[in-house]
């Protein structure tokens, strides 16, 4: 990347995505402003030579203000996983953002999105295609990375791969392959677009080198642990209760999500060979999964 003397104000920083991308420009000699909710959170990168801007993500006045004088702004959209119908909360962030966005006026702005922007079944991930639809008004170059499955979500599979052999899959059947991305490929490819220059609305698609079946993450799983561990499919019929118990709220959205997933119509708008590829294998992000599991405990 070229080296400058430009500032990128970088949303969602505490995250994997956002501190990856904050982190490959650092790294690159850039000057990386670190948008966070409080003091407290921004400490660290502060400490890595960040500059620190407090707001929250639905405060356009406070995010005008740490957008203000950046090169590029990068937006990731907070999760909302049990919005509420009509998504809201969402539409307050993004509304915010794109306020933020037209007083500040950075040169461009890339903003993290999903495979699966474009479906028009209604859908958890359809608060990143309300972004997208927002954003796109403005007038300055604007990319939206629509990045695959995270490869990092089995993190959610390392206590039970461990202790019982088993990983739960809401992905079915578990032989399918989808389309999955570490969020290292993800931050490094939302930095790199950071540097670039385009004129208008780009959307760039992302995943990983191969696409991965669940039955290939409990392999992996097997062969990093050195035991027996096996997918197991979660009945769609239990699906409600279990994402009520865990965040509560309206759970139909997450439900289609993955319907639209295991069903096909949450899918790359481009053929498979005009997806971008990632380089960080599976069993490179399950390795960096288990030992940071073995770190914490």
């Amino acid at each position: 990347m070229n080296q400058d003397s430009s500032i990128y104000a970088i949303t969602g920083i505490t995250g994997q995505v956002g501190g990856t991308v904050a982190r490959t420009l650092l790294s690159a000699g850039n000057s990386v402003r670190a948008v966070v909710r409080d003091a407290n959170k921004g400490a660290e990168w502060k400490r890595q030579g960040c500059e620190l801007a407090i707001a929250e993500m639905n405060d356009a006045e406070a995010l005008t203000k740490a957008f203000a004088g950046a090169q590029a702004v990068f937006i990731l959209l907070p999760p909302f996983f049990a919005p509420t119908p009509g998504f809201p909360e969402a539409k307050a962030v993004i509304a915010a953002v794109k306020a933020a966005i037209i007083t500040s006026k950075p040169a461009k702005v890339v903003a993290l999105s999903t495979v699966g922007a474009q479906a028009k079944q209604t859908n958890l991930l359809t608060q990143l295609q309300l972004l997208e639809q927002s954003l796109s008004e403005l007038a300055m170059p604007v990319a939206f990375l629509r990045a695959a499955w995270f490869i990092d979500n089995a993190a959610w599979d390392i206590e039970s791969a461990k202790r019982g052999g088993v990983i739960s899959s809401f992905l079915q059947p578990l032989n399918k392959t989808w389309p999955m991305v570490a969020t290292a490929d993800v931050g490094r490819v939302a930095a790199e677009l950071l540097e670039q220059s385009w004129t208008g609305r780009k959307i760039v698609e992302l995943e990983g080198p191969r696409r991965i079946s669940p039955n290939d993450i409990a392999a992996t799983f097997a062969n990093l642990l050195g035991r027996p561990v096996r997918a197991e499919a979660v009945p769609r019929d239990a699906w409600a209760g279990l994402f009520a118990d865990r965040a509560g709220g309206y759970v139909e959205p997450r439900i289609a999500m993955l319907d639209g997933f295991n069903e096909g119509w949450i899918c790359f708008e481009s053929d498979e060979a005009y997806t971008m590829k990632g380089n960080v294998a599976l069993e490179t992000v399950l390795r960096n999964l288990l030992a940071k599991d073995l770190s914490h405990s």
